[in-house]
Formats: structure tokens, sequence, C-alpha cells
């Protein structure tokens, strides 16, 4: 048994994720897209399974108790590409531990 199995039957806790892609590198800014994933497996959320996003910003996540432990890295734009679509950069990942 790894550390971690060990860990969660002692203290019964799972880790519930959160992902919010924010509109720019600021926390308040608004979601424009989101993945949720439950270590508790009491709930079984897919991609594409709600049409509204868990919270309007990354703040409100956190306001609710979401821990904040990742945020996007800020690279500038090659030159000459500024304007390009690709993925959605500003990603943040909240965790909270139910």
């Amino acid at each position: 048994m790894t550390a971690t199995a060990e860990t969660s039957q002692v203290t019964g806790l799972r880790q519930q994720v959160l992902v919010l892609y924010l509109a720019s590198s600021a926390l308040d800014a608004r979601v424009v897209g989101w993945s949720t994933y439950d270590g508790t497996g009491e709930t079984h959320p897919t991609t594409g399974d709600s049409d509204e996003p868990p919270y309007k910003t990354g703040l409100d996540a956190l306001k609710d108790g979401w821990r904040l432990f990742q945020a996007a890295q800020l690279n500038p734009p090659y030159p000459g590409h500024e304007y390009d679509v690709s993925f959605l950069k500003h990603e943040f990942f909240f965790e909270k531990l139910v």
C-alpha cells in the first residue's frame, strides 16, 4: 500500500480537483472553461455536462473554500503570433479535501 493510500485511510480525506480556465491571468477574471474531478467517487462529472461554470471567477472558488495550488506560467507570445488561437493558457488548479 502506498503512503498516500495509507494517509487517506487514516484521515478519511479525499481530494476534489477543480480546473478553471480564466479570461486572463487575474484570479478575478471570468471563467471561460472548467473541469472537475471527484476523488470521493460520489460524483462523476464529465466534460460538457454543464452550460454554466461552477464559479464566475477564480476568486469566487477561493471564497467558497477551494485551495489554489497551481497557476499557469505566464509566457509572452512569440513575436508575430500574438493573435494565434490555441489552448486556453490561463489555467488554475484548485483542490478541496473532503
